[in-house]
C-alpha cells in the first residue's frame, strides 16, 4: 500500500491523498459505507458503485466469520469474488462486537471467548486466528484485534487494557508476517490507538502505535457515547502524534458534522452505520440539514428529495412520495433514503477535498457545520 499526501490546508490540519491498493486508488478524506455481512443495508453493489460512488466499503471479521463461513469464502476466492466488488474493502478485526456482547464473552490476556449472537455456540477469538479469520476474508486493510473500553470507565481498566491492546498488536504483527495471504493480491494491517478518554493514556498508546511503523493507523474508542467535544480533543491529541506519512483512520465516526470537524482534525478516514441506520428510520442529511421524511409536514411537498443531491433518487423522487413509502412501510422507502443519505456522505468528503485542495476549506467547513445541524 502506498500513501501520497496531495494537499495541505493553511488554516488547519486538513488534508487530502491517495491511498493505493491491488484492488484500486483511495481518494482521501474518505467515507467508507458500512457492509457489516457482505452487503451495505438496502443497497445494491451497483448503486454504490454508479449512485453513491463508493470507493471503499467496510466489512465485518465478526459477523463474515460467523456467516457465511470461512470455508465458503475461501472457496470461491475471497470476499471480492462472494460479494462481487471489484474495489478495495476494508474489514474490522471484530473487537468492537464482541465488546458489544457484554454478558456473553470473557476477556483474558490470551483473547476473547464469546457465544454466537446466532445460535448461542462458542468461540475463541485470539490475535492470531483474527489475523488468520482476515486473511482467509481477504479485505485488502485489515484491522489489529483490540479491546475497545466501554464510556465511562475507570482509569485503572482503561491503563490495563490499552496496555493489553498493545500486547495483542504485538501478536498481530507477528502473525500476520510470519503467515501467507490466501489470495494473489496484498493485504495490509492498521494499528488501533485506545485509551478511552484519558489523554495521557491515548498519547501513550498512539506513539506505541507510531513505533511499529504499519501502513496506516487507526483510532478506537471514540464515538461510544463521549462528548463531541471529547472526541474532538482526543483526536486532535492523536493526530499530532501519528506520522503525517500514514493515512489515519477514525473508527465509527459519524454524524456530518463529525467528519468536516475531524478532518480539520487530520482525519483521512471515516466509517459509520449512521448514513445507512437513520436512513431505515426515515431521517435524511442534506447539505441544507436533516429531514425527518415520516413527518406530516412533507406530505404534500412535491418538490424533489434533495435539490442539491447527486444520486438519481434526488431528482427522481418526491418528498411526498418518499414519507409515503415510509408510511406504508414499503421496502423501497429504505432503500431510496439509504442511496440519498451515503450519496450525501461521499459528496461531503469529496467537496472537503476539493475545498482543501483550492485552499478554502475551512471557511467552507465553519459554514457548513452550522447549516448541518439544522432541522429542516
Amino acid at each position: 500500500m502506498n500513501f501520497t499526501l496531495k494537499s495541505k490546508d493553511q488554516n488547519s490540519k486538513a488534508r487530502s491523498g491517495l491511498i493505493k491498493t491491488d484492488h484500486g486508488v483511495i481518494q482521501t478524506p474518505i467515507f467508507m459505507p458500512v457492509g457489516t455481512a457482505g452487503t451495505v443495508k438496502s443497497v445494491s453493489q451497483k448503486d454504490l458503485e454508479d449512485q453513491v460512488n463508493a470507493q471503499i466499503i467496510l466489512g465485518n471479521t465478526y459477523h463474515l466469520y460467523l456467516r457465511p463461513g470461512l470455508n465458503l469464502l475461501e472457496q470461491i476466492g475471497g470476499i471480492h469474488k462472494f460479494i462481487s466488488w471489484k474495489k478495495p474493502i476494508l474489514t474490522d478485526s471484530g473487537g468492537y462486537q464482541v465488546y458489544s456482547l457484554s454478558g456473553r464473552r470473557k476477556i483474558t490476556e490470551e483473547g476473547v471467548k464469546f457465544k454466537s449472537h446466532i445460535d448461542g455456540s462458542s468461540h475463541f477469538f485470539t490475535p492470531e486466528n483474527v489475523m488468520d479469520i482476515q486473511k482467509s476474508i481477504g479485505a485488502d486493510i485489515i484491522m489489529a484485534f483490540d479491546e475497545c473500553t466501554p464510556y465511562p470507565c475507570d482509569y485503572s481498566y482503561a491503563k490495563s487494557s490499552t496496555q493489553m491492546t498493545h500486547r495483542w498488536l504485538k501478536r498481530c504483527v507477528d502473525s500476520f508476517n510470519n503467515t501467507p495471504n490466501k489470495y494473489n493480491y496484498s493485504q495490509f494491517l492498521f494499528p488501533i490507538v485506545q485509551g478511552s478518554t484519558y489523554s495521557d493514556l491515548r498519547n501513550q498508546s498512539a506513539e506505541v502505535i507510531a513505533s511499529f511503523d504499519l501502513p496506516g493507523n487507526a483510532i478506537g474508542g471514540l464515538s461510544v457515547g463521549e462528548p463531541h467535544d471529547l472526541m474532538y480533543k482526543h483526536t486532535e491529541e492523536v493526530c499530532d502524534i501519528l506520522p503525517e506519512s500514514k493515512p489515519r483512520y477514525l473508527m465509527g465516526v459519524g454524524t456530518p458534522s463529525n467528519l468536516l470537524e475531524c478532518i480539520a482534525l487530520g482525519v483521512d478516514m471515516f466509517d459509520c452505520v449512521m448514513p445507512t441506520r437513520n436512513a431505515r428510520n426515515g431521517m435524511l442529511f442534506t447539505s441544507e440539514g436533516f429531514i425527518n421524511i415520516k413527518n406530516k409536514k412533507w406530505e404534500n411537498d412535491f418538490s424533489e428529495i434533495d435539490s442539491n443531491g447527486t444520486s438519481y433518487v434526488d431528482k427522481r423522487y418526491s418528498k411526498s412520495y418518499l414519507r409515503h413509502l415510509f408510511i406504508s412501510k414499503e421496502m423501497l422507502g429504505p432503500q431510496i433514503a439509504s442511496i440519498h443519505n451515503l450519496s450525501f456522505y461521499i459528496w461531503l468528503v469529496e467537496e472537503s477535498r476539493k475545498k482543501i485542495e483550492d485552499g478554502t476549506f475551512t471557511a467552507w467547513k465553519n459554514k457548513m457545520v452550522k447549516k448541518l445541524v439544522e432541522r429542516l
